[in-house]
């Protein structure tokens, strides 16, 4: 029956509109072509380095990524092509949760348009194409969020358990999911009619679930010093400075994985809320109360901070959840057309992009150059094939080596530096002494500022001599460089050697 209702669904949307249709699916088609089409970007490699190395939890982030991950690479192998299937399937899935939970909300109709709005976003293809703990989370908010109402406005008891273990699974992929008991307590403390749910064990018992599936990142964090906590929220404090233009750069990254029409509509609608309610939200509908409850506290806490430290564009992903799903009751079939043309537009402008590459990025967020550099390493190696590798230009181009090598690249702990997950693998340094090694490091800026730092491996080798640079090419035009250099002698521990 459910399956029969969804055909139906799909066939009124289309029969109401097919331009909008066609054009959906024309974006979901474009991203099914890029899994092939799009080269490994450097957290893909990061996450699959989890992968290789299973924990409770680890440095940056809990384990759900790498759970994703194993499961996709183990039956397809370590393909770049599964990494991006994998991404892709679980979006999907969210997709089609994010429609069930819509349906509690909206008629079918506008149900349908919801899922059309949110299925061609920006966001919904970096989700599909790009490995980060956003993609399980994403599910697993959706998921809470459809048991909480069934909980909360269906009072089926059992919901509040399975509630508890999807909250505790949505904490497994991204410390972001604090924002759903947060937001499950200030709706209770909002609302007129579920409130009487705080005066009973459901709740409380949902959070002790919660904990529960949650525990082995917390037992793995208190073997570590908490050392995964910190780096997520004192770590980040660390040079906070206040800045407009910060702020302003999160407002244009949102309204472009939105695309422009929907953000600035979710604001203009927060604006007319708040008018209207004069800012007190027990005043609100219940259901309008629950949506704005996990998507408020989430959007703003993280525009707050914008002001003084770079708030990431994947980091308000889970408020546009339920922000999506209030904001569409307000769309008409004319404001929804134009989003799907702007969609449209940008999804063509990153196919020509990721196909042609016809605008160089300047960062190692980049999806091009890195199979060729790590092939053009691998045949180095067999003129060295005693050296062990590492690089020092954050995790990526030693994440990207790990992915396509068959042996253990290393990062900046190799010159006793602070190296993310690298540093909670169980790596022995000392038994590197002596040895020498190969140092790659991508270029995305000042080429002499590269080499000045390269010439700082003298203190940590005996003799330090660069090798020919790895370019990277698309015709005659050199889109990507490496520098590589060969190190000789490494004495861990001493980075007062002087070198000659």
């Amino acid at each position: 029956m459910k399956i029969k209702n969804f055909r139906d669904d799909l066939q009124t949307a289309y029969t109401e509109n097919r331009w909008l249709v066609w054009s959906a699916l024309f974006i979901l088609l474009l991203r099914l072509a890029f899994i092939g089409l799009m080269g490994l970007m450097p957290q893909d490699a990061y996450y699959m380095f989890y992968t290789e190395h299973p924990a409770a939890s680890y440095f940056d982030h809990p384990p759900g990524i790498a759970w994703v991950l194993k499961m996709f690479t183990a039956v397809l192998g370590k393909k770049v092509y599964a990494v991006k299937l994998a991404d892709t399937v679980i979006t999907l899935l969210t997709l089609a949760f994010f429609y069930r939970l819509s349906l509690r909300f909206l008629s079918r109709r506008r149900a349908s348009n919801a899922l059309l709005l949110f299925s061609s976003t920006l966001m919904v293809t970096i989700l599909s194409l790009v490995s980060t703990p956003d993609v399980p989370l994403m599910l697993c908010w959706t998921l809470s969020l459809l048991c909480l109402y069934k909980a909360l406005f269906l009072e089926k008891k059992v919901y509040w358990l399975l509630a508890g273990i999807m909250m505790g699974l949505a904490f497994d992929s991204k410390y972001t999911a604090v924002f759903l008991p947060a937001g499950l307590l200030l709706y209770l403390v909002l609302s007129g009619s579920h409130g009487k749910w705080l005066g009973t064990v459901w709740p409380w018992l949902s959070f002790v679930l919660m904990m529960l599936v949650f525990s082995p990142v917390l037992w793995w964090n208190v073997q570590h010093d908490f050392v995964s906590f910190r780096f997520q929220s004192t770590g980040r404090a660390e040079g906070i400075e206040f800045s407009i233009k910060d702020f302003l750069g999160v407002l244009a990254h949102q309204s472009a994985i939105l695309a422009p029409v929907l953000f600035f509509s979710l604001l203009w609608m927060l604006y007319k809320v708040t008018r209207k309610y004069k800012g007190k939200l027990w005043a609100v509908p219940d259901h309008t109360l629950f949506l704005l409850c996990f998507f408020l506290p989430v959007f703003f806490s993280f525009l707050a901070i914008s002001f003084i430290y770079w708030v990431k564009l994947n980091w308000m992903m889970p408020a546009y959840i339920t922000g999506m799903i209030w904001v569409s009751r307000y769309f008409s079939r004319k404001m929804i057309k134009w989003q799907q043309v702007v969609a449209v537009v940008i999804h063509v402008a990153l196919a020509i992009e990721l196909r042609w590459y016809p605008v160089p990025v300047r960062s190692d967020d980049v999806w091009v150059g890195w199979g060729r550099m790590a092939r053009a390493v691998q045949q180095l190696k067999r003129n060295y094939p005693a050296d062990f590798v590492f690089s020092a230009d954050d995790y990526k181009t030693s994440a990207v080596l790990n992915f396509y090598m068959d042996e253990m690249v290393y990062s900046y702990n190799i010159l006793r530096k602070p190296a993310l997950q690298f540093d909670y693998v169980g790596t022995n340094l000392a038994l590197l002494k002596g040895k020498n090694a190969l140092f790659i490091n991508s270029i995305k800026g000042d080429e002499k500022d590269e080499r000045q730092f390269a010439d700082s491996l003298r203190r940590y080798f005996h003799y330090v001599y660069p090798l020919r640079p790895i370019e990277v090419k698309r015709g005659p035009r050199m889109v990507r460089k490496f520098l590589v250099y060969r190190c000789e002698y490494y004495v861990p521990g001493r980075p007062e050697l002087s070198g000659r």
